[in-house]
């Protein structure tokens, strides 16, 4: 099973800064991000109802040009929760009181449903008095439109599109503008294979729209076309059970096809006959591929 939380922290943990400036860029405008520093999860126990929470991702920052520091907890949240509110300012009270600094306080809820609005804050009054009122700032995806982040050259924008409100129709268009968006962006190859397998994880397409999304690869300018059918070809591997060789045998298949032109069905039939390791590296070997005689000398080539 997929650990959501895992995959959420380790894209906002490496994407902090892109993150900010994605969707809080007025923080990320006086923040240093030279100064940033990870700070351990804290844990807190609810003695009261008795589970057990953690914080995802807190982060330890100088103002621009100051000698002051302040946190920044960004949590992540799959599913809608009563009291979510309450459960907010629990974690800035005692982030308060252990650390002595202020708290910046920040929720992303990455659930497709509901679509009501969430909350952004924490009352406690009475008739005559306010005793407090905690503010918290929400990005909630499923109440953004892809279209609005299309042409932003950030990576957190390529990721996250993928749990964005999207009509059925866009599903297509929307991985591949997300992959186009990778390509462009020429990051590492680690922080490449995170948001490809991030989008890939949620945004899963049935056997029609994969044909729909594989004729749109055709239409990618050549210089993007070959790092969009690499980083595909990685990401629908990687997504595959290990053992399953007809599954990798029937992607590697369409991968050439889209390379070299349609394989003769004898070709096809040599590559049915490949061990999964041999499709493996198949996987590595056809990108220096360029004609079909290519393929033909490196399956000669197999002991």
């Amino acid at each position: 099973m997929t650990d959501h939380d895992r995959l959420f922290k380790e894209l906002l943990t490496t994407f902090f800064v892109e993150f900010l400036e994605l969707f809080l860029p007025e923080v990320a405008a006086y923040l240093d991000p030279e100064s940033l520093v990870a700070l351990d999860k804290e844990i807190f126990t609810d003695v009261t109802l008795g589970p057990c929470y953690e914080t995802d991702v807190l982060m330890q920052a100088k103002f621009k040009e100051l000698d002051t520091w302040f946190l920044v907890h960004l949590e992540h949240q799959a599913h809608t929760e009563a009291d979510f509110d309450k459960r907010m300012f629990r974690y800035f009270a005692r982030l308060h009181e252990k650390h002595d600094k202020p708290v910046y306080p920040i929720v992303l809820f990455s659930y497709a449903t509901p679509l009501r609005e969430e909350p952004n804050s924490y009352r406690v009054a009475f008739p005559d008095l306010t005793v407090l009122e905690f503010n918290y700032r929400v990005i909630q995806l499923n109440r953004l439109n892809w279209r609005d982040y299309l042409r932003q050259p950030n990576p957190v924008a390529s990721a996250l599109m993928a749990k964005m409100n999207i009509a059925p129709q866009d599903r297509v268009r929307v991985k591949l503008e997300c992959l186009r968006m990778l390509v462009d962006l020429k990051l590492t190859p680690a922080k490449i294979q995170l948001i490809s397998g991030f989008v890939g994880t949620y945004l899963q397409l049935n056997t029609q729209e994969e044909t729909e999304f594989e004729a749109g690869v055709e239409t990618i300018m050549p210089e993007k076309k070959e790092g969009v059918m690499e980083i595909m070809t990685d990401w629908t591997i990687r997504g595959m059970a290990k053992g399953r060789v007809e599954g990798k045998s029937l992607v590697l298949q369409r991968m050439l096809n889209h390379r070299l032109g349609q394989l003769e069905p004898d070709l096809e039939a040599r590559l049915r006959e490949l061990t999964s390791e041999q499709l493996d590296d198949l996987s590595l070997a056809l990108f220096d591929f360029t004609t079909i005689a290519d393929l033909v000398s490196w399956l000669d080539g197999l002991k």
